[in-house]
C-alpha cells in the first residue's frame, strides 16, 4: 500500500521577546510571545531524512530576534506581518506561513499623580494577540485579545429558557454578568494604525459590555460583535467567547436571613461558554 504524507507543519513556539525603546525622557516596553508555523513540501524530510528544504527552528527563533532590533516593536500585526515576509524570501521558502504573537500587557506605575517613564506594573491576564497567515500570494490579518475580565453587577438577566425535570435554574431579571472576553476580527485589508484599530475595538467591546441591558449572554455577545462591525469598515468578521463565570444568590435563610441581590458565591468551574462568529452579510 503506497503512504504519503497528507499534511504537516513545523516551527517554533513559545519564543519570549522583550524589548525596550529608550526615549530621551520615556521608555517603550514590549513582552511578547511569537509562534511560528511553515507549511509546504516537506515530504523527502520525512521519508528520506533530506533536510535541503528545512529551514531551522533556531533560525525562526533568531529572526525573531533581529528583526526586532532592526524595526522594533510598535503594533504586534505589523511585527507578525514583516516576520511572515522575512521568512517567505528565505532560499528553501514554505508556501504558507502561520505567525501569532501575544502580548503580555504592562501598566506604568503611578508616581506622583503621573505614570513613572520607566517603572511598570503588569496588568492582569488580559493580552493582546495577533495572526497572520502568508503565501507568495496572500495575506491574511487577525487581531483580537484574550481574558479580558469584565463584570457587572446589574443590566443582566436570564428568563423565558426552557424547563424540564432536569432543570433548578431560576428565572432572573437582575443578576451579575462576568465573563472574561476573548476575541479575534480579521480585517479586510491593512489599517492606518493597528494599535489604535486596536484599542478602539477594545473600547467599543467594553463600553457595549457596560451599557447593554442584557437578556443572556448571546444577547450582549450579539450587541458586542455588532457594535464593532458597525462602527469599524475595515473589519469583515468578528469571533466572540464569553465564559460565564457564574455569581449565585447566596442561600441565607437558613440563618433568618434575607438576600436582596446583595451577597454572592462566585464560583470558577462547572461554567457555561458561549461563542459566535459575526459577519457582515
Amino acid at each position: 500500500m503506497p503512504i504519503r504524507l497528507a499534511e504537516n507543519r513545523y516551527g517554533k513556539s513559545q519564543v519570549r521577546l522583550v524589548t525596550v525603546a529608550r526615549g530621551t525622557d520615556r521608555h517603550e516596553l514590549k513582552d511578547v510571545t511569537v509562534d511560528i508555523r511553515l507549511t509546504g513540501d516537506f515530504e523527502a524530510a520525512h521519508r528520506d531524512g533530506d533536510n535541503s528544504r528545512v529551514y531551522p527552528t533556531d533560525s525562526m527563533k533568531n529572526s525573531v530576534y533581529i528583526l526586532a532590533r532592526r524595526h522594533g516593536i510598535d503594533a504586534i500585526e505589523e511585527f507578525a506581518r514583516r516576520l511572515a515576509r522575512h521568512l517567505l524570501e528565505r532560499e528553501s521558502a514554505p508556501s504558507g506561513i502561520d505567525v501569532r504573537v501575544a502580548e503580555r500587557l504592562w501598566n506604568r506605575i503611578p508616581i506622583g499623580g503621573g505614570p513613572h517613564p520607566h517603572a511598570f506594573v503588569a496588568g492582569a491576564g488580559e493580552r493582546r494577540t495577533a495572526r497572520v497567515e502568508a503565501s507568495a500570494a496572500a495575506e491574511r490579518v487577525e487581531a483580537g485579545l484574550e481574558d479580558l475580565v469584565v463584570l457587572k453587577t446589574t443590566g443582566s438577566g436570564f428568563a423565558g429558557f426552557p424547563r424540564d425535570e432536569t432543570t433548578t435554574l431560576a428565572e432572573t431579571s437582575d443578576r451579575i454578568l462576568a465573563t472574561a472576553i476573548d476575541a479575534t476580527w480579521r480585517y479586510t485589508a491593512p489599517v492606518a494604525s493597528y494599535s489604535a484599530t486596536w484599542q478602539a475595538v477594545r473600547g467599543l467591546l467594553l463600553e457595549t459590555f457596560a451599557e447593554h441591558d442584557s437578556l443572556s449572554v448571546q444577547h450582549t455577545l450579539w450587541a458586542m460583535g455588532e457594535r464593532v462591525l458597525e462602527s469599524v469598515a475595515e473589519i469583515a468578521e468578528i469571533s466572540l467567547r464569553l465564559p460565564n463565570r457564574h455569581h449565585l444568590r447566596a442561600d441565607l435563610a437558613p440563618f433568618g436571613l434575607d438576600n436582596p441581590n446583595l451577597v454572592f458565591v462566585a464560583t470558577s468551574e462547572p461554567y457555561g461558554v458561549i461563542e459566535a462568529t459575526l459577519t457582515r452579510s
